[in-house]
């Protein structure tokens, strides 16, 4: 009898313990998206003849209101977004050459703001409490990360006409203990960022005419000459005099 028992409680701490393991293991992320970020982009089709080529100017990015080092990561998924849009015939990055002042092209900035939220103090009281618990009540105490961003695209045409963009989406990583990884927040931050690169590129579309290059004529900068006068002092010739009788 002594032996069925310790058996049984064997059964059921080795269940427990793969409960606890395959729970606390558990993640899911909630997505607090815009309209305009649901659906993608309808793209329409563009004479070649009509396409000019885009520059990124520069990239800027804050973090909680701090300024970040510029992400490579971040240029290279808005250029990706846009070379599925087609608008462009060219995409360049912020180390690329700009094209001649003389011909059409478009110029690119962007400001990337994040928020990041990781709720520091309710995480340390939860870990005090599953702590004291022996890790039991690990399945059933969620964990929160929260991260939003906030994107302005301003493209500015040829002619110095500029079309301003705007963004926002925020979402949250409700995890368990277990699985606190930072592929966890890559995976929220991903999402994130794609959902709000997808709104740029639905606003962006409804201005397509606006891109073309038959659009608006390149403004002509005439060179303004500046003459330079010759500022030479002017000689006085003073007769010398002669002495008498000379």
């Amino acid at each position: 009898m002594h032996g069925t028992l310790s058996l049984r409680w064997a059964i059921f701490g080795c269940c427990g313990l793969l409960i606890t393991l395959t729970t606390g293991c558990a993640r899911w992320i909630e997505l607090n998206a815009t309209p305009d970020s649901n659906r993608q982009p309808n793209v329409q089709v563009i004479a070649q003849s009509e396409q000019v080529p885009l520059v990124m100017d520069s990239v800027s990015n804050t973090r909680n209101g701090s300024p970040q080092n510029l992400s490579l990561e971040t240029e290279q998924r808005l250029l990706g977004a846009m070379r599925k849009v087609g608008l462009f015939s060219h995409l360049g990055g912020t180390d690329s050459t700009e094209p001649p002042a003389g011909g059409k092209f478009i110029r690119a900035r962007l400001v990337f703001d994040e928020d990041i939220d990781q709720h520091a103090g309710d995480k340390a009281w939860k870990s005090i409490v599953i702590g004291a618990s022996m890790f039991i009540l690990t399945p059933f105490i969620p964990l929160d990360y929260d991260y939003s961003a906030h994107m302005t695209l301003e493209l500015e045409r040829w002619d110095g006409q500029v079309k301003r963009y705007e963004s926002q989406s925020a979402g949250t990583s409700h995890y368990q203990l277990f699985s606190a990884t930072p592929l966890m927040i890559d995976e929220l931050k991903g999402h994130v960022t794609e959902s709000c690169l997808t709104a740029l590129m639905q606003q962006m579309v409804h201005d397509t005419t606006f891109y073309f290059a038959s659009s608006a004529p390149v403004l002509d900068r005439p060179i303004h000459s500046v003459s330079v006068k010759s500022n030479r002092s002017k000689l006085t010739l003073v007769p010398l005099s002669t002495s008498p009788g000379k």
